[in-house]
């Protein structure tokens, strides 16, 4: 049903509607959407005449760039306060302890009924 969003109607029954793909800005290395080109229609991989042009990078180019990202991806980290974090915490110990409760007792209960049966 979520296809037919946005579709035609015809005769003889709906035309999904279509999106524009998606293609990677290189640079920024973002998801963008482009309308120039059909949906059903395939990136071309082998020609380099509209793409721009790429330097190889050495591995240390490539640790350094990869560095870079990361401290920009952190920077965009939206941080739990202190008060968040103290009930998330909190909250994730409880549930441990209750899970470890149940499976402390089946375990239990299961070697009694394995003692019980084979004796």
């Amino acid at each position: 049903m979520r296809a037919l969003l946005g579709a035609q109607r015809v005769r003889g029954g709906m035309i999904p509607a279509r999106r524009p793909p998606l293609s990677r800005d290189r640079d920024e290395d973002q998801v963008t959407e482009t309308s120039s080109t059909s949906a059903t229609s395939k990136p071309d991989r082998g020609r380099s005449g509209d793409r721009r042009t790429e330097r190889r990078r050495s591995p240390l180019g490539r640790l350094g760039l990869f560095y870079r990202q990361v401290i920009a991806e952190l920077r965009k980290v939206v941080w739990p306060t202190r008060n968040e974090l103290t009930t998330y915490t909190t909250v994730v110990i409880v549930f441990v302890a209750i899970i470890v409760a149940i499976v402390a007792t089946l375990d239990y209960g299961f070697s009694k009924l394995v003692l019980w049966v084979f004796g």
